[in-house]
This record gives structure tokens, C-alpha cells and sequence, in this order.
């Protein structure tokens, strides 16, 4: 399994449970991509799953990253959860195949893949496509600075990662992981200027 797979469901993983603490204390949008109950899957298997079956190209996972972080911007009141990540992942990972790739599946299968119905993927699809305000271009300018970030980012987390370890050390790093969010010009093609802030609103 690439490594980037195994630390984008990482980051993943620990956003949601992040936002998930903070459920009770902020007002929720109510949302397609919110479940009743936490998925028994986890963000892990999900996205490993997403990655077997797809065959879309590594990129469409770095620019499904793009939009995941287009839409939480967008959205602010529909922080990534237990609750939606699963449902947004299968969405973003199926919308950003058909932008980038030549080829790939239809709906249907990505239903499959996704173990949700065709009807509910279309309207997930849909509204993903709204939530982006169906801003899908990524510049390459864009695209590199976030393949540079999630490259320092597993720099530093790799050489103290294991397997045995892994929970250990995401406790000691900040409860609240920082999401690259920056605004994008996608009109011109000039150099963006870079910062982090917290995913969770």
C-alpha cells in the first residue's frame, strides 16, 4: 500500500476524530454525506478499499486531497467527521477521477466500491459539485504545493511511525491536526501564498 494512502487516511482519521469531540459544542449542518451511526469501516480500509478497485491514477488522490479541502473551506459548518468522511472520500476520489483521468468508472461501480446505492452516489455527487462551487481546476502551482506539504508532513511522521506506535504518537501531537488551506487564484498562474489552519471550524 503506498505510503501516501496510508497517511492520507491518517490525517483523515484523526480530523474526524478531532471534529467528532467537538459535535456537541457547535451547530451542525445537516448534510447527504452524514450518517446516522459511524460507519463500522474505518477511514483506513475505506480509503484502502477506494484505492484496490478505483484504478485512477495516484494523482486523483492528491487532487481529491484539493478538494476535500476546497469544500471543508467552503462549507465551514460540515467539518469532516466520523460521521461524513467516508461518504466524502468515495465522492471526492470518484470526481476528481473523472477531472483527471482518461478513463474511469461510472457512478454505479463507484456505488459498489463505496457500499453505497447508484441514487445516493449521483446525489452525493451533485452536491459535492455544489458544496466546490464546481471550482475543479487545479494548477500544477497548486497541485505541487500540496504534494509538498503531504511530503514534509509524512517526513516528519514516518521516522517515528510504526505500527505499535502510531497511536501514541498522534496523542502527542495537537489534538486539532492542521489542514493546508490557502486561497487559490486558479486565474493566474502566479506563486500562492501558503498557510495552515485548523480544519475544524
Amino acid at each position: 500500500m503506498p505510503k501516501l494512502i496510508t497517511f492520507l487516511s491518517s490525517l483523515l482519521h484523526q480530523v474526524a476524530e478531532s471534529n467528532d469531540l467537538s459535535r456537541g459544542f457547535q451547530p451542525q449542518k445537516i448534510s447527504v454525506f452524514n450518517g446516522l451511526s459511524r460507519p463500522t469501516i474505518s477511514v483506513e480500509s475505506y480509503l484502502e478499499r477506494i484505492f484496490k478497485y478505483a484504478n485512477c491514477s495516484p494523482s486523483c488522490y492528491i487532487v481529491a486531497y484539493v478538494y476535500l479541502d476546497r469544500f471543508t473551506q467552503r462549507q465551514p459548518g460540515l467539518p469532516i467527521d466520523s460521521f461524513n468522511v467516508h461518504r466524502l472520500l468515495i465522492t471526492s476520489v470518484m470526481v476528481s477521477a473523472k477531472f483527471m483521468d482518461d478513463i474511469y468508472y461510472n457512478n454505479a461501480y463507484y456505488a459498489k466500491v463505496g457500499g453505497i446505492s447508484t441514487a445516493e452516489m449521483n446525489f452525493l455527487e451533485v452536491d459535492f459539485l455544489f458544496g466546490l462551487g464546481f471550482h475543479l481546476n487545479v494548477t500544477p502551482n497548486t497541485f505541487h504545493t500540496y504534494c509538498s506539504y503531504l511530503q514534509r508532513e509524512m517526513m516528519m511522521v514516518q521516522p517515528q511511525l510504526n505500527i505499535a506506535e502510531e497511536s501514541t504518537f498522534y496523542n502527542a501531537r495537537s489534538s486539532k491536526l492542521l489542514y493546508l488551506c490557502f486561497n487559490e487564484d486558479e486565474s493566474s498562474h502566479q506563486h500562492q501564498q501558503q498557510q495552515q489552519q485548523q480544519l475544524a471550524v
